[in-house]
């Protein structure tokens, strides 16, 4: 009479004994109960001649019908000429590879081995862009399961935010890291080219940038203070207009890059977009902001930024402080800390009269060509000097006179 089987009241009212012991199911299936109480189903099998067993899990965890389950599954390998245990193995060494293959533990591998060529800005925004958009959909995904439709998912998140150019900005940073992957051997296919044409096309746009004609009523709002901005707030922005830097690399200034006494600040190369140092030539105007910051910000003490944050003195001021004080100016969607670059570039050349490479070397613009950039030793430091002081004074003269000046200034004469 062939044997009846356990039952799961039998498995429940099993007690330990002083030695570990058996209970015998069905089919090589039965549970091992040890003195602590615990205990487990194995299943006993032959392959290749030899007696082997295979875990199959905790009891009550795993019910007595899903350990015969898994009996029969691991049978049917047996059959089929597969040794369940070596297979478990191997799968378990393959959940272990995946998780140290993570697409966010292989973004952070090859972004380390970028950053030494990248500025230290370019470096943060492309890691944020990863931490806030991908890891915490995608980051746990091993990179190799990684399909286009979850990629695809994840960029129409950012996309439905009213991000096109941005969902689109990641898609690049995606296919840079699946490509990575696939060159290290734990990808297998960059998802980012499959999904090419997916997301919504994006034209560039321009940063907003004030016409000079509307800069006497926004400076007198910025005067006025309605906004009730801070007095730091609104020297950073003063400072924007007067040496047209990006955004980023006058909130993140140090004191020890400026040279006040001889009007200069050299900002490092590592903070610059096109990684070189680069030198701002400061007016009076500048200069007077800058030791008013210094007075203020003298009671952090150690604190190396000239423009520290508001509320965390020992971090720099937020990107989003001086383009949301803009905003609350009444001017959102009309003027970006970007702009002042763009209205710098236009105003001087039309209204100062200096010539395109001396304001394109102001704003740190690399030449167009190759040829140009090989043989660029131009700096135009003397023209650069000049042309800042007379940037400062053209702008006093649309606050005190709310016109624009003459256009033949005198420093020809």
């Amino acid at each position: 009479m062939a044997k009846k089987g356990l039952t799961e009241l039998e498995c429940k009212n099993a007690q330990p004994g002083s030695k570990r012991y058996r209970l015998a199911d069905t089919g090589g299936l039965y549970m091992e109960i040890w003195p602590n109480g615990s205990r487990y189903w194995r299943f006993k099998y032959r392959y290749l001649g030899k007696e082997k067993l295979l875990a199959l899990g905790v009891y009550p965890l795993i019910t007595l019908r899903e350990a015969r389950e898994a009996r029969d599954i691991a049978k049917k390998k047996v059959f089929s000429g597969v040794d369940p245990s070596a297979a478990k193995k191997r799968e378990k060494q393959l959940a272990i590879l995946n998780s140290e293959n993570t697409f966010e533990a292989v973004a952070r591998e090859w972004h380390s081995q970028q950053k030494e060529r990248w500025s230290e800005v370019h470096s943060r925004n492309v890691l944020n862009l990863l931490e806030l958009n991908i890891f915490p959909h995608l980051g746990s995904r091993p990179i190799a399961d990684l399909t286009a439709p979850e990629l695809l998912s994840v960029l129409r998140k950012v996309e439905k935010r009213g991000a096109a150019y941005l969902s689109n900005r990641i898609k690049q940073i995606c296919g840079q890291v699946l490509r990575y992957g696939i060159a290290t051997g734990r990808g297998l296919r960059d998802h980012a080219a499959d999904i090419k044409g997916a997301l919504k096309a994006t034209k560039v746009e321009h940063f907003a940038a004030l016409d000079i004609r509307e800069m006497p009523e926004f400076l007198a709002a910025l005067d006025k203070n309605s906004a009730r901005l801070y007095e730091r707030t609104r020297r950073a922005i003063r400072l924007l207009m007067l040496t047209f830097v990006r955004t980023t690399e006058l909130i993140e200034a140090k004191w020890e890059e400026f040279d006040l006494e001889n009007a200069v600040w050299e900002i490092p190369a590592e903070r610059m977009k096109m990684s070189k140092p680069h030198i701002v030539p400061l007016s009076r105007q500048a200069i007077a902001l800058l030791k008013e910051q210094q007075a203020e910000t003298a009671i952090f003490k150690n604190c190396p930024w000239v423009f520290p944050s508001q509320i965390k003195p020992l971090n720099p001021m937020s990107n989003n402080t001086v383009l949301f004080a803009i905003g609350r100016l009444g001017y959102k969607g009309r003027m970006t800390g970007h702009g002042f670059r763009a209205l710098a570039m236009t105003t001087i050349k039309e209204k100062l009269g200096y010539r395109h490479e001396v304001v394109d070397r102001q704003l740190a613009h690399a030449p167009a060509s190759k040829v140009d950039r090989a043989y660029d030793r131009a700096k135009f430091l003397d023209d650069r000097k000049k042309m800042m002081e007379e940037w400062a004074d053209y702008l006093d003269a649309i606050v005190s006179k709310n016109q624009v000046i003459q256009e033949n200034l005198k420093r020809r004469a």
